[in-house]
């Protein structure tokens, strides 16, 4: 079956482990574009985030999609909302108090790519987070913000024994309500309940007439996983986090 639509994670898949877009990889999409392949980037990171990158790889308009926030917004690169799921301001409330109980450092997205925590004291991580996605970084309790505010995306950050320690409870307390994945050491991630990157790919390639056997998705992280389960071509990358197993009936 010929391959159709091909689903990128970007840190250490779309870019090397110095965090570039090397010329080989641009040229390669570039030519999987030429032939009418649709290439997708599916990132944990907003769009402001990965704009650049799709610049870069010469994708944009109408006719090609970009996944961000892990699957909670489908859209084309113009702009074209396919899919938004958000999550609602009570479980946005009850994460920022998690995160002050337990004195684990936390923030937000919203859908407009911007970064909201409530922690007076930033955490590093937060920082490099919001400067890497070009996102605004804002100091907000709940209280601050409208009643009906909602969020893309909730991230508890820091240190990895520091998220070893809380991601049981976390899965135990928002796991039935919200979609939990570890997106990496410094990153416990968030979203909607019916959120994640397969999902997400599931979705467009619907949109697009696309079948599962003419999808190709390649990946390195837990947060990748739903997506291998779902395309008929997985690629898992060198450098990956081997010790993830897939099992396609925790996705779909």
């Amino acid at each position: 079956m010929t391959i159709k639509l091909i689903a990128i994670d970007i840190d250490d898949t779309l870019l090397d482990s110095k965090g570039q877009l090397l010329p080989s990889t641009i040229a390669a999409v570039k030519e999987a574009r030429d032939q009418g392949i649709k290439v997708v980037l599916c990132t944990g990171r907003p769009l402001a985030g990965v704009q650049h990158y799709l610049d870069a790889l010469g994708l944009a308009g109408d006719d090609q999609y970009v996944i961000t926030y892990n699957g909670a917004v489908i859209e084309s690169i113009a702009g074209r909302i396919v899919a938004k799921h958000l999550v609602d301001n009570v479980h946005y409330r009850q994460l920022t108090a998690f995160g002050k109980q337990h004195h684990v450092p936390f923030n937000v997205l919203d859908a407009d790519s911007t970064i909201y925590t409530a922690d007076r004291d930033v955490n590093w991580v937060t920082v490099v987070q919001a400067w890497e996605n070009k996102a605004g970084l804002l100091i907000r309790d709940p209280d601050d913000l409208p009643a009906d505010f909602q969020i893309a995306k909730g991230v508890f950050v820091g240190e990895g024994p520091q998220l070893d320690a809380v991601e049981a409870q976390v899965k135990t307390i928002f796991g039935r309500d919200l979609y939990v994945v570890r997106a990496a050491t410094n990153f416990l991630e968030l979203m909607h309940t019916g959120v994640n990157k397969g999902q997400a790919v599931q979705d467009l390639a619907a949109a697009l007439e696309i079948q599962p056997d003419e999808v190709m998705a390649l990946g390195d992280e837990q947060n990748d996983l739903p997506m291998f389960a779902f395309a008929g071509t997985a690629v898992a990358m060198g450098n990956g986090s081997g010790h993830y197993r897939i099992n396609s009936d925790d996705y779909f």
